[in-house]
């Protein structure tokens, strides 16, 4: 089986956001950079899928040049190559969609599967996976929590599981499907050292596509206010202890 996987640059989810004066970026001065935390987990479980039946991982990330170093450490994990459209433009998630599906149309590899992160770490738009199902005219299952496959050559499917209130709805679709993971279907291992030099020599194909006219205008972006935090002093000394044994009692660990 062939897996493309689409991953996507995201600021560490840990770091301290700043905006950019203008209010249109981020301040990346002082940030990190990662893949999406679903998206790493998507990348494992491509690389699961292969180890047990067999096949290639291909990486596709659309971004800035810098975003080689992710492709580079999600083909230290395991995946096979990479495809890179290099672009230091913001894309809307209806250029973003378009921009992949060309990609995929013009790769000489046919991929039975294609999987995406959920959402993103940084939009969290839920959008870009079903619009490329809709182009490709693939079925396409979301928010999926466990993952397997009946690969009978006559009828291969995928049978993906939701988390649901109160149990779980499992979906069977036909391949090829594109299928949207979240966290917590895996637990992503992490880049070995032999790993990481053998994804220096490990393929990256990279070009720049064409970006369409934007279908949302960005106006500016609004860090959520900070919550703030309440202290309470319980005493000084000596004195505080009768407040710290009252507490205790209170969560129960006296």
């Amino acid at each position: 089986m062939n897996v493309l996987v689409c991953v996507k640059r995201v600021p560490l989810t840990g770091g301290r956001i700043t905006l950019t004066d203008d209010q249109r970026a981020l301040s990346t001065k002082h940030l990190g950079f990662t893949v999406s935390p679903h998206e790493e987990c998507a990348v494992e479980e491509a690389v699961q899928i292969i180890e047990r039946e067999g096949g290639t991982v291909t990486v596709l990330t659309l971004g800035p040049s810098e975003a080689e170093e992710q492709l580079r450490d999600m083909m230290a994990i395991g995946a096979d190559r990479a495809i890179h459209l290099v672009s230091d433009e913001e894309w809307d998630a209806q250029g973003t969609a378009a921009a992949i599906v060309a990609a995929i149309q013009g790769d000489e590899t046919a991929h039975e599967l294609i999987l995406f992160g959920n959402e993103s770490a940084d939009a969290g738009n839920y959008q870009v996976a079903i619009r490329v199902a809709h182009a490709l005219q693939r079925p396409v299952i979301t928010g999926v929590k466990a993952l397997a496959f009946d690969l009978d050559p006559a009828h291969p499917r995928a049978i993906c599981e939701q988390e649901v209130a109160g149990g779980r709805d499992v979906y069977e679709v036909p391949l090829p499907a594109v299928v949207a993971v979240k966290e917590g279907i895996n637990l992503p291992r992490y880049p070995s050292v032999p790993g990481r030099l053998r994804a220096t020599r490990k393929p990256v194909d990279a070009s720049s596509p064409p970006r369409p006219a934007a279908q949302l205008e960005m106006v500016r972006l609004v860090l959520p206010p900070d919550s703030g935090k309440q202290v309470q002093v319980l005493g000084r000394g000596p004195e505080a202890a009768p407040a710290v044994v009252e507490i205790l009692g209170e969560l129960g660990v006296l």
